[in-house]
């Protein structure tokens, strides 16, 4: 099938957009590269304020709901876990990642030891920090060209997502270039050439209903022919439901595969905070579809709960490459687990 439609694409006179030119060649070095890392402006100390910062909405609604269970210090019982419970299912932990975070601390009443509120709170953080999973794959992902595959429903912020994505890695060194695969609706492929104009960086991209696959394959062979160092899709922001959707993202994912070795692509599924748990459906959906590397959960500012992220990480053992915390491009800042528990649960 793939052989096929390589051949149908190559004997097809597709017109493309035309592109921008590529921009002349980087003065550094990979080595130097590396030694600035990706989003390096970060330091811990800035990172863990501006996770204080941003998740502040959060942090005071979990510290008002919290403020009974762990202002006094106390002997932990049954009744003590079951307002823990219900308080971290509200926070948007749910009821699986609440379940199994609480089961060692039932147990613990259950079999007559000793626990105290305070003793709860130092172990919660520890079973939190447990749940978040971290990745081992560098970012962007090692090779020439490089791909970061977006995906996610409509509403998330996934093509604004792309393009501070785009400018952090020009201002760390990196050449990119935008593939528009989003192709269902036409302003899709003129807000990413918008996008692409504000950075500076090259769009590939064909007419509205063209094939995303199509897309996806012109776009990654420019950035080969253009030694260009990530390619960044979009795609749709296609209903997890849909069945013909779905099988069209496997499509587009086998034409990345015969273009580019697994080890230089990272799939990235974006979720709003604000969603809840149908955050969790749509990792569920799109999980079951493609193999995903990462998440990226945007408007964790505008939410009072945050819990999805542990639920996400938890319940499909998913790293959290980034959150977004606000607008601006270095409002989406990578994920410490560390600084996001601190910042949730405070000492």
């Amino acid at each position: 099938m793939l052989k096929s439609f390589f051949k149908k694409f190559k004997e097809e006179n597709i017109q493309t957009q035309e592109l921008q030119s590529v921009e002349s060649s980087q003065t550094e070095t990979t080595e130097t590269k590396e030694n600035k890392g990706f989003f390096s402006f970060f330091k811990k100390e800035k990172l863990l304020d501006k996770f204080k910062k941003g998740l502040s909405k959060t942090k005071e609604k979990l510290a008002e709901s919290f403020a009974e269970l762990f202002e006094v210090d106390k002997i932990v019982d049954l009744q003590i876990l079951e307002e823990l419970e219900e308080k971290l299912i509200l926070a948007d932990l749910g009821v699986k990642t609440t379940l199994d975070l609480l089961e060692p601390f039932k147990n613990k009443v259950i079999k007559g030891e000793p626990l105290n509120t305070k003793q709860l709170k130092s172990f919660l953080k520890n079973q939190l920090l447990s749940f978040l999973k971290e990745t081992d794959r560098d970012f962007p992902p090692v090779g020439k060209p490089s791909v970061l595959f977006f995906l996610g429903v409509n509403g998330v912020g996934k093509t604004t997502t792309i393009a501070k994505i785009g400018k952090n890695l020009k201002d760390n060194g990196y050449s990119v270039v935008l593939i528009a695969a989003d192709t269902f609706r036409a302003a899709a492929i003129d807000q990413l050439k918008t996008w692409g104009e504000r950075i500076g960086a090259p769009v590939v991209a064909l007419q509205e209903g063209a094939d995303p696959g199509a897309v996806i394959y012109q776009g990654i062979t420019y950035a080969q022919k253009n030694n260009i160092d990530v390619a960044l899709i979009d795609t749709a922001g296609r209903l997890h439901t849909k069945y013909n959707l779905i099988e069209e993202l496997k499509k587009m994912v086998k034409v990345m595969n015969k273009l580019i070795p697994p080890e230089s692509q990272e799939i990235i599924l974006i979720l709003d905070a604000t969603t809840g748990q149908n955050a969790l459906s749509q990792a569920q959906h799109f999980s079951s579809a493609i193999p995903i590397h990462s998440v990226i959960i945007t408007k964790m500012d505008g939410t009072a709960k945050g819990g999805i992220a542990i639920a996400v990480s938890h319940k499909y053992n998913l790293p959290i490459r980034f959150i977004g915390l606000g607008e601006k491009p270095e409002d989406l800042v990578p994920f410490d687990k560390n600084a996001f528990i601190s910042a949730i649960l405070p000492d």
